[in-house]
């Protein structure tokens, strides 16, 4: 298993859009790289701890690339956006990739470098190692899930296009 954070705005839809995918085995909202130690939501929206709201993502790499996760991540989020995803305003509202393992840090760059491409103004996602993750309150936790009618920045296609990610993914990593 291999981990990785993406921080794309508002984490209740971020987390919703990976977990349907195949290979990912196990999501969860939180806090990350900020200056604060166990931050509450509130302190979050506050915009003064620095901390991002992050998707804690554990996939199974025999069923689905880093690659993968970071094509979808980039479907998911307006790359060039500083602070600000949606409607969400606010540095917790950054966009974010955050490594656990340096080994991924080339297949990162190589991405970063390949979307870069394909628009004039710079890209406004931090890639980091992850400094630190605090779990989010369980009222935020499979959010979506608990609650369908809940509050999403992402347009509902992609949600689709993850279910359908989801087969096409698992069934050619399983032909290589």
């Amino acid at each position: 298993m291999k981990d990785i954070c993406f921080a794309g705005g508002c984490f209740w839809g971020t987390e919703h859009f990976f977990k349907m995918m195949d290979g990912v085995v196990s999501t969860e909202v939180g806090y990350a790289n900020g200056n604060t130690v166990a931050p509450t939501y509130k302190d979050v929206c506050t915009d003064t701890t620095g901390h991002a709201e992050t998707v804690h993502v554990t996939y199974d790499e025999s069923m689905i690339r880093l690659e993968d996760l970071l094509d979808m991540f980039f479907l998911a989020i307006d790359p060039t956006s500083v602070n600000k995803q949606g409607e969400d305003e606010g540095t917790q509202y950054r966009t974010g990739i955050y490594y656990v393992d340096e080994g991924d840090l080339p297949t990162i760059n190589a991405k970063m470098s390949e979307v870069a491409a394909r628009y004039s103004q710079p890209l406004a996602v931090e890639v980091k190692p992850l400094q630190c993750f605090f779990r989010a309150e369980d009222y935020h936790q499979d959010y979506l899930d608990k609650n369908p009618s809940g509050y999403c920045h992402l347009p509902v296609e992609l949600f689709q296009m993850a279910r359908n990610f989801k087969a096409k993914t698992h069934k050619d990593n399983k032909n290589q």
